[in-house]
């Protein structure tokens, strides 16, 4: 099956098993860090549309990335800014992805009164929200169907489950609708 979909933003958690020094992180450039607001120092690269919450305790979440690789290459970039403050960051740390949002068209048009009524796992209240959520059974995948064929999806934690999940959605679809 060709790919109707694109990953528009992956979350992932990162560990560097080191505490991160955050007063003297934010005197590098991108950085916004308000300790009575929020414990997190948040640090953009903001030519790759990444952006980092960065913990005291050396726990990061990663926000913004398309792919596994724009995550590892904003990791090395800010592994390097760390050096400039002299935090060293030992290996062994690694990625894990916590969800993974991707949007897609299946072009054609979708009647979402029929699917809500013909679909388990689904809510539609249109006077409310103009899109359909559907509910992957036994899974943590949950879809927006919109009248014009767009979806968006979120909870999957890699690429093979949400084309598992897109495959359940459109068999869905084409048994009930």
């Amino acid at each position: 099956m060709a790919k109707i979909y694109k990953v528009e933003n992956i979350v992932a958690s990162i560990s560097l098993r080191t505490p991160v020094p955050l007063n003297k992180l934010k005197k590098l450039q991108n950085t916004q860090y308000d300790p009575e607001q929020f414990p997190g120092l948040v640090y953009r690269f903001l030519d790759m549309h990444v952006t980092f919450l960065v913990f005291g305790s050396g726990k990061l979440v990663c926000t913004g990335g398309r792919s596994r690789e724009d995550i590892m290459m904003a990791m090395g970039r800010l592994i390097k800014e760390l050096k400039k403050i002299k935090v060293t960051v030992k290996p062994g740390w690694k990625i894990d992805i916590q969800n993974i949002v991707a949007s897609g068209n299946l072009n054609r048009t979708l009647d979402l009164n029929k699917i809500a009524y013909a679909v388990d796992e689904t809510e539609y209240n249109p006077e409310q929200f103009p899109g359909l959520v559907y509910k992957i059974a036994n899974s943590k995948i949950t879809f927006l169907l919109f009248g014009t064929g767009k979806i968006v999806c979120t909870g999957a934690k890699n690429v093979e489950e949400i084309d598992h999940a897109i495959k359940t959605l459109l068999t869905s679809i084409k048994k009930n609708a």
